[in-house]
């Protein structure tokens, strides 16, 4: 069992390495280990031994396989429409390698694979730069001025190991700081000296997206240093494109020849005719684009018709030569947001994490954040994701630092809470849901107060064997309850519950990690609303209710119904990762009664602070907007068919509220004279 345990984390590690550092050998090593990497993660989905292990699989993981299946979608569908084109064919079987995301994210996850790792992996890729470079100069007998009067390619496209080579290089200086940082200095040195080497030898492949992509990725490391050493970053970075401007004789020559005469040189004017070409062709089909094969068939329909000259068929046949035009003249607006998603969704992600506190969480999202950079940029002047080396190295690049990020993220919570914590709940009728809410309530408070209305089950009773204050009272409505069981907490910190809501063990981490050293003064917990046995990720759940607050000064609004917390001015309010489950509610039926409640509340809350509705339409406008919100711009449809039933309860609901609005109003206007 040990050597079957030791096995399962030592070869998906050596297959990363594998990948990683033998993607500039050869592309057959990378897909290769990308493959079997997926295979393992295939069987580790069929005996679904993450799941068992307690995984609480975070809902950014499913962002980010919706990004890259979705761009296999739109492919697959512009390769339909038109007419299963045979170039179109082999493109999609390229893109088609995005859909072993999601078993490269569970092999990775299940072998526990964090930054160390991760980050010896990258370095690999710095070394193989390296390698690759004197082994050509040893195939020239050492005639290394050969090599540096040439564009270096390493026996590949220049363009594609120029940009390849100094990312790579630019994500081992990440690991350098991360080693660094993490204790191992006599590590980090010849780290950092192979990244530095990698960047200088991209820079031999002339690569015009280098220089364009060097700042920015100079920047990602930016959140990484100390406050000094950012100023000085910010000077140091132009003196280093400008010097790698001037050094760079291919874009020496191409500016003094456009300053002299206004004119680009021969491949920059072929690129903008290609662009040109790609804008018309989108033009032409601008919601599904042409297809996969579409573009080809343009440019050779061109060259044919004497419209373009024949050297555009040997260069320019099998892409726009920019991922943006490319995308959009093949597979349309919908292509381009499929592309867009691609890269923002996996930036967004690895961005919100850039200034945590936690190094190795900090190091990879930096390392995240400077893979989506570069692809964007190098997309400037190349089709990256139809080249299969670019497109397999992005995926499993993503993949492996996505992983190792929420894998450290998950180890990240160590701390004890030092602060007393009391927690509120108000309750009626809730026999089925209060034992199992202040158990896991007991997760992180030292004191329980529960608020009951009039409970006629047993409620009460169940209350008083697990709390440690337990009162009866009326009912006044949601705000002045919770502000009454508020005042009755002793603790300097208060977590207010909902009896419906369950703190779950990797939130209850999460809260006493930030409670033993708080870095704000309250904090929202995100829901993960659990109906109908699914857990939803999105949708409504993608809200993040304030439940954790600082008690002095805080106070809960008067309001019947959708209470609010009011904070003092000034004081900060952060966003936990944690998922706080919300069971609301036992069935449809129950589901049907609580919204028509809720609604109602909301229409009598409206009408006691004089809000109006003079129409229907503007229930029916706020009810389909609702719909829109919740299903396509919260992503809810990712949550399958129970999405799209939440998706249109809540829209009932807002509905149901303002129409009862408009009711409020009837009489008093009936009385009009």
């Amino acid at each position: 069992m040990l050597a079957m345990n030791a096995m399962t984390r030592i070869l998906p590690a050596a297959l990363l390495m594998a990948g990683l550092g033998g993607a500039l050998l050869s592309s057959s090593v990378l897909a290769g280990a990308t493959l079997l990497l997926a295979i393992g993660g295939m069987v580790v989905s069929f005996q679904k031994s993450l799941y068992r292990d307690g995984w609480e699989k975070p809902k950014e993981l499913r962002l980010l396989h919706f990004a890259f299946w979705f761009f296999v979608l739109i492919s697959a569908v512009s390769w339909v429409l038109e007419g299963f084109d045979y170039e179109g064919g082999k493109t999609l079987g390229t893109h088609a390698r995005f859909i072993l995301f999601w078993p490269l994210i569970l092999i990775l996850t299940r072998a526990a694979i964090g930054a160390r790792v991760t980050f010896t992996a990258i370095t690999l890729i710095s070394v193989s730069v390296l390698a690759v470079f004197l082994v050509t100069i040893a195939a020239r007998q050492g005639a290394l001025h050969h090599v540096l009067n040439s564009r270096f390619g390493g026996g590949i496209n220049p363009i594609s190991f120029g940009n390849l080579a100094l990312l790579g290089g630019m994500l081992t200086i990440v690991g350098s700081l991360f080693f660094y940082r993490d204790g191992r200095r006599l590590f980090a040195i010849p780290v950092f000296l192979f990244g530095l080497t990698a960047i200088v030898i991209s820079m031999l492949s002339e690569t015009r997206s280098n220089l364009v992509a060097l700042p920015f990725l100079l920047l990602a490391l930016i959140p990484l240093v100390g406050k000094r050493a950012r100023i000085a970053g910010l000077v140091a970075i132009p003196i280093l494109v400008a010097a790698a401007a001037i050094t760079s004789d291919r874009m020496s020559s191409s500016l003094e020849g456009f300053l002299s005469d206004g004119k680009l040189d021969n491949g920059m004017e072929i690129r903008v005719a290609v662009w040109e070409e790609a804008w018309e062709l989108f033009t032409e089909h601008p919601v599904m684009g042409a297809g996969l094969g579409g573009f080809s068939r343009h440019i050779q329909s061109q060259v044919a018709a004497g419209e373009l000259p024949e050297s555009f068929l040997e260069c320019c046949t099998g892409h726009a030569h920019n991922d943006l035009l490319n995308t959009a003249a093949t597979s349309g607006v919908i292509g381009v947001l499929s592309w867009a998603l691609l890269l923002f969704i996996p930036f967004a992600v690895f961005g919100r994490n850039l200034f945590v506190t936690h190094v190795p969480t900090a190091h990879l999202a930096a390392a995240g954040v400077m893979v989506c950079t570069g692809y964007l940029l190098f997309g400037l002047t190349e089709a990256t994701f139809n080249r299969s080396l670019f497109l397999t190295f992005y995926l499993l690049l993503v993949a492996s630092i996505a992983s190792a990020m929420f894998t450290e993220l998950s180890r990240s919570y160590v701390r004890n809470r030092t602060r007393k914590v009391s927690a509120t709940i108000i309750t009626k009728n809730e026999e089925d849901h209060i034992a199992d809410c202040l158990r896991s309530a007991r997760l992180v408070a030292d004191e329980i107060i529960v608020l009951d209305s009039g409970s006629t089950d047993r409620t009460v009773e169940l209350a008083r064997e697990l709390a440690d204050v337990v009162e009866v009272t009326d009912w006044p409505g949601f705000g002045i309850q919770k502000q009454r069981a508020l005042e009755k907490a002793t603790g300097e910190w208060v977590l207010s519950l909902d009896a419906d809501e369950r703190i779950t063990p990797g939130l209850a981490r999460e809260i006493n990690h930030h409670l033993a050293d708080p870095d704000a003064d309250a904090y929202k917990l995100p829901w993960a609303v659990t109906i109908y046995g699914s857990r939803l990720d999105f949708g409504r759940s993608g809200r993040a209710p304030l439940r954790l607050f600082r008690r002095e000064g805080v106070r809960f609004s008067d309001a019947l119904v959708h209470e609010r917390i009011l904070i003092p001015a000034g004081r900060k309010v952060r966003t936990l990762r944690g998922r706080l489950t919300h069971y609301t509610h036992r069935d449809f039926g129950h589901s049907l009664e609580k919204s028509a409640k809720y609604a109602w509340l909301g229409s009598l809350e409206k009408h006691r602070k004089g809000k109006k509705t003079r129409t229907m339409i503007y229930p029916t406008l706020r009810g389909l907007l609702t719909f829109v919100q919740v299903y396509f711009i919260r992503f809810g449809f990712l949550d399958g068919a129970v999405g799209y039933l939440t998706a249109v309860t809540y829209a009932q609901v807002t509905f149901n509220k303002y129409a009862g609005l408009w009711t409020l109003e009837r009489p008093s206007r009936d009385r009009e004279p």
